[in-house]
């Protein structure tokens, strides 16, 4: 086990974390930011006016992109267990 391996295995593993979390932090961030144009317009300060959207809008593209995620972090999980014979040597 080199270390350029194990830098290898560090950046796919964080490549594929940020792959992940992109469509969920990006869903959530789209509607955050819409909640908070629609406040300042009607000037509506409401904090908990935020929270409901974003779980329903995260939770429905969960639904929407969890197959994708699923396949993505199976193919990461195969490539790195395919890979367990190499570390041993």
């Amino acid at each position: 086990m080199t270390q350029d391996f194990i830098v290898f295995i560090a950046k796919e593993a964080v490549y594929t974390t940020l792959l992940l979390s992109g469509p969920l932090l990006g869903s959530s961030l789209l509607v955050g930011l819409l909640i908070s144009i629609f406040q300042a317009t009607t000037q509506i300060q409401e904090q908990t006016l935020t929270f409901v959207p974003k779980i329903v809008v995260v939770f429905i593209s969960l639904v929407i992109f969890g197959p994708w995620m699923l396949n993505l972090l199976i193919a990461f999980t195969t490539n790195i267990i395919s890979t367990l014979p190499q570390l041993m040597y």
